[in-house]
């Protein structure tokens, strides 16, 4: 999870039984179970859910929050994950990972806390060209 103090115990220990109990490999939390969070920045609440739409992976798992820091997964993810990409974009490559792999994904429901300080540790709006431009080249590096 990420380190900004956004994230509950109680959602990690709820995502974490949902793994044991279902047949999944990956559980990812999500702001946009049911709208998007009220706390959350305007924009943001725009683009992430816009986002997900637009990335072929997030779209094929039906994922509503593809860049949530919260997420849970099993041993045989942990041995098989290897993130190449710096920086947010690895969210993206996580998500990528997850269709090649084959690997058994769901959402689970998550409150994001956004306190002053965890809103100061976000990533500017800008950094998404970053991410997309680390995404088109770890395409290519992977033909």
């Amino acid at each position: 999870f990420d380190a900004d103090g956004q994230h509950r115990v109680k959602d990690v220990v709820r995502m974490i039984d949902r793994l044991t109990a279902e047949d999944l490999d990956i559980v990812i939390g999500t702001r946009f179970a049911d709208h998007a969070p009220e706390q959350m920045p305007a924009l943001r609440r725009v683009l992430f859910p816009l986002i997900a739409k637009l990335s072929p992976a997030s779209r094929k798992l039906g994922l509503t929050d593809a860049h949530n820091g919260l997420r849970v997964f099993d041993r045989a993810v942990a041995d098989g994950l290897n993130l190449t990409m710096n920086g947010m974009a690895h969210a993206s490559e996580f998500v990528a990972l997850i269709v090649e792999n084959g690997w058994r994904v769901a959402e689970e429901p998550v409150e994001i806390l956004y306190t002053d300080y965890s809103k100061s540790k976000g990533q500017p709006l800008v950094n998404g060209v970053n991410i997309i431009f680390d995404g088109l080249l770890r395409g290519r590096m992977r033909r």
